[in-house]
């Protein structure tokens, strides 16, 4: 019996999440496992409505939960940074999910904005740190307001933080089984002491896994081979705001944030699964919102609790999908939201 915590969240979030539960309760009752889902109203209009965010016995019930459901959070009253502060990084830090999973897979009948690159290409996978760097918050203002004012902004990185975010990037290179070539990027020629470490770590944890094969390319330098040459890469591992970057230029080359889904990831503890795009609030209520990047966070979902077939399924109900859309923006499919969740459904089964 898995338990799954849902979060709807805000804007077009609760739509998305509704279809993707949709599937999940079509593929159970294919593949024969059981959950339960408690529904968390953890969103910028209970926010507003009350001034709360997460608290910490929220975190402490999370705890008991096998996975995480995530819709959207970000509401347009609420200024930027507060709900995603108080809501989306405080679950990443406070439950360690210190390995944020973002796939970029091409599928068939999807057009990419890079000519000539099909499925066979554009097929592999970004490992970047999520519980340090710049998004730990450490730094602050002197003389703030003033002609002088002095703002700080440090990226924390820890050698625990990096060496089990470089192992799991070697592991997942491993067991994915296809070029066996995990990539470190990042910018050793300037951002000298946290390259430093990341670079001599990624030196040391290589020798355990000789039949990898490795190299190190610079953020600026990465950007320009993932358009032009997709294909050379398998696995690429990096901080957290290089991988904040490359994960949404992943995403249009995978065709777009209708279709990109993330995980944030505790090996050993609850992990919470989400697709990338936001919460849309311009096409909220109007059944318009493409739902496949939520289905393919619930297809990460059903994978990392074991549930193999299950996954595939789901995977295959995507595939089958995306070849029946006209476009994977919002107000262009072609199919209403609930339309498609439908079909997927049905591609279950084909």
């Amino acid at each position: 019996m898995y338990r799954i915590a849902v979060i709807p969240g805000d804007g077009t979030g609760p739509e998305v999440i509704r279809e993707g539960l949709k599937v999940l309760k079509a593929v159970a009752e294919i593949v024969g496992f059981k959950y339960e889902t408690k529904v968390f109203d953890f969103s910028g209009e209970r926010y507003l409505n009350t001034g709360k965010l997460l608290e910490d016995k929220d975190i402490e019930e999370l705890k008991g939960f096998s996975a995480i459901y995530l819709g959207a959070v970000g509401h347009p009253q609420v200024k930027p940074g507060i709900l995603e502060q108080g809501i989306l990084l405080k679950i990443r830090f406070c439950l360690d999910e210190y390995i944020n999973l973002r796939p970029v897979r091409l599928y068939p009948g999807v057009q990419t904005p890079l000519r000539d690159k099909g499925p066979e290409e554009i097929d592999f996978v970004v490992v970047r740190e999520n519980s340090e760097g710049l998004y730990v918050g450490s730094g602050g203002f002197f003389k703030k307001g003033s002609k002088d004012e002095i703002a700080i902004q440090e990226s924390v990185n820890t050698y625990k933080g990096v060496e089990r975010c470089v192992r799991y990037a070697f592991e997942l290179c491993q067991r994915r089984n296809k070029k066996k070539k995990l990539t470190l990027c990042g910018k050793t020629n300037v951002l000298t002491y946290a390259w430093d470490l990341w670079e001599r770590v990624f030196k040391q944890v290589s020798r355990e896994y000789p039949e990898i094969s490795t190299e190190y390319t610079h953020i600026d330098a990465l950007c320009m081979w993932m358009v032009k040459s997709p294909e050379w890469f398998d696995v690429i591992v990096t901080d957290n705001m290089f991988g904040d970057i490359i994960t949404d230029l992943g995403a249009i080359i995978q065709g777009g944030l209708g279709i990109a889904a993330g995980a944030n990831i505790n090996p050993k503890g609850v992990s919470m699964f989400e697709p990338i795009g936001g919460s849309a609030p311009k096409y909220t209520g109007k059944g318009v919102i493409n739902p496949l990047a939520a289905i393919s966070a619930l297809q990460m979902l059903l994978e990392h609790l074991g549930e193999e077939k299950a996954s595939r399924l789901v995977e295959k109900g995507i595939i089958y999908t995306v070849q029946r859309l006209k476009s994977l923006s919002a107000g262009r499919m072609g199919y209403s939201t609930e339309e498609v969740g439908d079909m997927v459904v049905e591609g279950l089964s084909k």
